[in-house]
């Protein structure tokens, strides 16, 4: 099973690291700008995900599918704000609230004092009209009923706003000491999860209220002469055309500490008009604008917290065409590869959990995959061979000096300092043989790609070298009788978890590279023990997750919409397990006993998810022929492993699943790749490519905020493979893997 799985089943039972030059010019602050920020803007155009709203008659309320309507047009955070629209009436009530977005190792706790929130008023409305203002520190909001969910007692927007003059807006600030808990716990504004606006006074009238830029903060920094500090202008900026969308680029000096950059863009020789923030640190920005042959002009200012601006940066134009095909995959390689590169840890080089996030953790498994996407950023010229060999450098550093376990590393660690960071809890403190396995693959891929006579990438490949010979995979064994590989041992909790990889899914490179290690091998006689076992209790593991006996003894043979399928539990479980093992091992290479070629097995689950979300058993809107992709993603209840099945199939399309199956269905994954990006681009195309996922639902879709390391790698690394075979051809080149197969030919006649 894929690492949720192995959550799953745990959940039953500092010193700087500085090494090598520094390629990330800047230090990521996403967690500091999400302990602070509550609501800055609205990824969905027509409703507010993150919120929910009701009335009761006779009192009115404007809302849809019960969330807050987004206001497009009146906004002070480009592009969107969020539209208050109420009448209250004697006997009636209604409540709107805004709640945190709550997204995958959002750090914990906000900070500040203050709670403040901007206000626009089409028309004035007095102080006395205005709603009741409740902080909640639990997603209920007023239904919370048990700990440690605690609410504040109501008190009026106007005592802190006083009237709202129209046309024009203001900043409320709210003192949190203000404030006081009118549930039976305390209420703590650091686990401040809902900001709730409910009737106030019955007056009768119709009034509207835009509310935009919500956060938690001190009270505004000044300078030691007591003056607002200045905020330097942008430089350097440049823009970029595409299909359909421009990018832009810009340079700053950020020790003025500033809030957002605001960008601006003009068409035709028009005035500049504000459309989108971004945030501090990160100097890119992806404006969709829909259409080819369109000239735009960009400049960008920086901001602070209480709107005050610098002055523009100098301008920059480009405009969009038309691409080819060709153009479009190398387009998409590029903003993914980005993901690696510019959204890198900056101590460590190695690739982040998801963006945003907690800025401390690096995944060791997605940082393999993006070890793979740098590779592909170098052959394609994204960046230059100099500059790859230089972040690699990093890399290893760090890994070298990193926290391990008998070789394998943790599943996450500090990018700062290396330390394992138990993110699953307090028995998965120590390695994690499956991440390793994917950090491996990309390590040995890169050896074999940076292999020029020079000093630099013989000692780079020296020391992978040494990287991969000291991991113990014989030592995940348990013990030398044990038919089974092991996911994780910690020295101080030993085999607690005692998860056994079996198959078929995504851990398969785990028992190739074992088998292939030249030092800490296992025979390949445990690929049809553990990976491919027939024992009774690897049958209850598979069909315990897949909920069917088919495949339940890892050959299949059934048929699905007319599609055979040789290998894989059910209809073949999420995308993912066709991609993660095969970014370096060609499955054109892999056969068993149980299948003449995993290349058509693969092929076929990836055509079996496709013609299940054609024919769409579950009646979700928008499914269809293109658009598809079950897999492990970011979903509206957090991440999930879905698939083309009954039980794991929950309406959300992750864009990983079609556009890293590129390789297996060159056609379909174009049709659907044409359709996320030219017909949905405004809402699912950002500064990393594709986002993580989304539900295709009119007038309610849910895009996921975040994007994640073990999807935008998949998509560069496969696209590659179908167009050049890239990373196959290297990884196989390297002569422990290219005895693996030979290996289990032996095995397979035993």
């Amino acid at each position: 099973m894929h690492w949720l799985a192995a959550c799953r089943f745990v959940r039953a039972l500092a010193v700087l690291i500085a090494g090598g030059s520094l390629l990330c010019p800047r230090v990521f602050a996403d967690s500091s700008y999400y302990r602070h920020v509550i609501f800055d803007n609205s990824q969905s155009s027509d409703v507010y995900w993150y919120s929910t709203a009701q009335a009761v008659a006779p009192s009115v309320l404007v809302q849809k599918d019960r969330r807050l309507p987004v206001e497009s047009r009146i906004f002070l955070t480009p592009p969107n704000a969020l539209r208050l629209e109420w009448q209250s009436q004697q006997g009636g009530g209604w409540d709107a609230e805004v709640h945190l977005v709550d997204f995958r190792n959002r750090f914990p706790e906000l900070q500040g004092k203050n709670l403040y929130l901007w206000c626009f008023a089409p028309d004035g409305i007095a102080a006395a009209d205005l709603p009741e203002l409740v902080l909640s520190n639990a997603q209920e909001g007023l239904q919370v009923a048990q700990f440690p969910g605690s609410f504040t007692a109501p008190e009026p927007l106007g005592k802190f706003s006083g009237d709202i003059p129209a046309g024009r807006w203001i900043q409320v600030r709210i003192p949190l000491a203000e404030l006081h808990t009118d549930s039976v716990y305390a209420f703590h504004p650091e686990s401040l999860q809902s900001v709730i606006f409910h009737q106030g006074r019955a007056d009768g009238a119709r009034h509207t209220l835009i509310i935009d830029d919500f956060r938690l903060d001190e009270d505004p920094a000044l300078n030691v002469g007591g003056k607002a500090i200045v905020l330097p202008a942008p430089q350097h900026i440049r823009a970029t055309g595409y299909d359909r969308h421009i990018v832009v680029q810009w340079e700053a000096d950020e020790t003025a500490a500033p809030a957002r950059f605001v960008i601006f863009r003009s068409l035709d020789g028009g005035p500049f008009q504000p459309i989108g923030i971004q945030l501090p640190d990160i100097h890119r920005y992806s404006d969709f604008l829909g259409k080819s042959n369109v000239k735009a002009t960009y400049r960008v200012i920086a901001e602070d917290w209480q709107n005050n601006r610098s002055a523009p940066s100098p301008t920059a134009s480009a405009a969009t065409r038309v691409l080819t095909d060709d153009e479009l995959l190398t387009m998409l390689q590029e903003a993914s590869f980005q993901y690696y590169w510019e959204g890198a840890d900056p101590h460590s080089g190695m690739a982040r959990e998801n963006i945003p996030g907690d800025d401390r953790i690096v995944a060791t498994g997605a940082s393999g995959m993006g070890i793979c996407a740098l590779i592909v950023g170098v052959d394609r010229h994204f960046i230059t061979r100099d500059q790859g060999v230089e972040r690699l450098n990093k890399i290893v550093f760090f890994l070298e000096k990193a926290q391990r376990y008998h070789g394998a590393w943790s599943h996450y660690m500090n990018g700062a300092t290396g330390r394992t960071m138990p993110v699953f809890g307090m028995f998965d403190n120590g390695g994690d043989l499956v991440e390793t396995s994917f950090l491996m693959q990309g390590l040995l891929t890169a050896r074999q790609y940076f292999n020029r006579p020079n000093e630099r990438e013989r000692d780079l490949n020296r020391r992978i070298t040494q990287l991969w010979e000291t991991v113990e995979w014989d030592w995940y064994r348990d013990s030398p009788q044990r038919d089974f590989l092991f996911w994780h041992w910690s020295p101080q909790w030993s085999w607690q978890i005692h998860h056994p990889l079996i198959g078929f899914n995504e851990v398969m490179v785990t028992y190739l590279l074992a088998i292939a290690s030249p030092t800490h091998g296992v025979p390949a006689e445990m690929y049809y023990s553990g990976w491919a076992s027939q024992a009774q209790g690897a049958l209850d593991y598979r069909q315990g997750w897949s909920g069917t006996t088919d495949g339940n003894h890892y050959a299949n043979g059934h048929t699905y919409f007319g599609i055979k399928l040789d290998v894989g539990s059910g209809t073949g479980g999420p995308l993912f397990y066709t991609h993660y093992s095969f970014l370096g091992f060609d499955p054109h290479a892999l056969h068993d006993r149980y299948t003449a070629s995993y290349f058509e097995n693969n092929r076929n689950i990836a055509l079996i998810n496709r013609a299940y979300c054609t024919a769409n058993p579950k009646h979700y809107p928008g499914y269809g022929a293109n658009t598809w992709g079950l897999t492990a993603s970011d979903t509206p209840e957090g991440y999930e492993a879905s698939a083309p099945d009954e039980a794991d199939d929950h309406g959300t399309i992750a864009l990983t699943g079609a556009l890293a199956s590129f390789p297996y269905t060159p056609e379909a994954s174009m049709e659907a790749f044409k359709h996320y990006y030219r017909d949905l681009g405004g809402d699912l195309w950002g500064i990393y490519g594709p986002r993580d996922a989304y539900t295709p639902t009119p007038g309610a879709t849910w895009v996921s905020p975040i994007y994640m390391g073990l999807n935008q790698a998949p998509i560069v690394v496969m696209v590659e493979n179908y167009r050049t075979g890239l990373l196959w051809k290297t990884f196989m080149a390297n002569p422990e893997i290219a005895a693996v197969q030979k290996k289990l030919d032996v095995a397979t006649k035993n």
